[in-house]
């Protein structure tokens, strides 16, 4: 989700694929190349987080089983701190 007038982006991340400290799992199957996959998914949103910090982008992340109340109202904080552009 994206606020573009005020520089916020948002994203849920699944759990599986962002390798979430509490509930993150390995397939055993091909292990190795999962590792390397979530590791890379891992590595790529810290960059879009610095690259967008960069650009001034107030960046948040949430994990999909947060509660999505407390989510939005992180949200709606932010966006309303954030300077119109």
């Amino acid at each position: 989700m994206v606020f573009l007038g005020r520089k916020v982006a948002v994203f849920v991340d699944g759990c599986f694929w962002h390798s979430c400290p509490v509930h993150a799992t390995t397939p055993t199957a091909n292990r190795e190349w999962w590792v390397a996959k979530l590791q890379r998914n891992e590595q790529r949103d810290r960059h879009t987080d610095e690259h967008l910090g960069a650009l001034g982008w107030t960046v948040l992340r949430f994990w999909e089983h947060e509660d999505p109340g407390a989510a939005v109202d992180v949200i709606e904080l932010a966006v309303r701190r954030a300077p119109c552009r």
